[in-house]
């Protein structure tokens, strides 16, 4: 098939490898224009690499990128992790029309950090949609989904570099398939079903230590390793990464109060919550790298009674 790419990153980078390797035709490449002194995008670097076409429009919805698209004569379009609003002017100028990648089983988590939100939410399952884009933010109809269970332990980086990364790889060339042979079906989404999410950034990564454990727990994996949880130590900033969470099981077990240091080991330390504690093992400091828990320790000098937090 005669491929339009649309997309960005290690995921774009990735989807359009393996729809190379198995002999497709890429017409073009379009990816957004790097910000003023940013590195070149690897799907870029990648394409230019490979001799192919690449477009970077400021806006997909320019005549430009409209003639550019029109100009290709493709079969289908292929969205792998695109920032980028496309129009439908845009996307249905290919003769199969285009398909896009989310990370989340729409109509749920719609939105720009689905995989951070349901991982926050101490949900057990989560997985990955293929759709038609439309005008409305992943609000189109659904061509093809994939389950995959969130672990208890497991955090940003586990969900989606061993399960939602390779298993969209995969699916993108599975739906591409079923649309240009004609065998798909759309399904549209449920709108009573559906749930819209914001950006998970700084401010929804901070801890509040008042919390219940748990809850703290899946905060700090929900945002491993990135935009990383926070907290803050002598009014510093301090990022939590690995942690391990301990429940409290009888009333003799209450250690301490919300955010205080109760333990420190060669492990790293722990921290007292509502119904348990989070025994912190990676940090980063503030103007720091990413260094043990006991080391951090060590170097500043954490003495148990300590309390983290606003």
């Amino acid at each position: 098939m005669r491929i339009a790419f649309i997309g960005q990153q290690d995921f774009g980078k990735a989807v359009l490898e393996a729809f190379l390797k198995r002999g497709d035709e890429v017409a073009a490449v379009f990816c957004a224009p790097e910000k003023p002194g940013a590195k070149p995008d690897v799907l870029k670097t990648a394409a230019v690499e490979k001799g192919l076409t690449v477009f970077q429009f400021p806006s997909l919805k320019s005549p430009e990128a409209e003639a550019a698209m029109r100009g290709l004569d493709a079969d289908i379009g292929i969205m792998a992790y695109v920032l980028q609003f496309a129009p439908q002017s845009f996307v249905n100028i290919p003769k199969h029309g285009t398909i896009q990648y989310h990370p989340s089983l729409l109509p749920r988590y719609r939105g720009p950090s689905s995989i951070n939100w349901p991982i926050a939410r101490g949900e057990l399952q989560t997985g990955l949609t293929i759709f038609r884009p439309t005008d409305g933010l992943d609000e189109g109809p659904v061509i093809l989904q994939k389950t995959c269970p969130i672990g208890a332990d497991a955090t940003l980086g586990d969900v989606y570099f061993d399960n939602l990364f390779p298993m969209g790889v995969e699916a993108m060339l599975e739906a591409a398939d079923l649309v240009v042979a004609g065998e798909h079906v759309e399904i549209d989404q449920d709108e009573d079903a559906a749930s819209y999410e914001g950006w998970f950034r700084g401010a929804e990564a901070e801890i509040h230590w008042s919390a219940h454990a748990e809850q703290i727990y899946n905060l700090i994996r929900a945002a491993n390793p990135a935009p990383g949880a926070w907290t803050t130590l002598d009014g510093k900033k301090l990022q939590i990464f690995d942690s391990t969470l301990h429940r409290v099981r009888k009333l003799a077990d209450v250690v301490g109060k919300p955010g205080e240091v109760i333990a420190i080991d060669d492990a790293g330390f722990s921290v007292c919550a509502q119904g348990g504690r989070i025994e912190i093992r990676k940090v980063k400091a503030e103007g720091g790298k990413k260094i043990t828990a006991a080391a951090f320790a060590q170097e500043v000098g954490l003495a148990v009674g300590q309390v983290l937090g606003r």
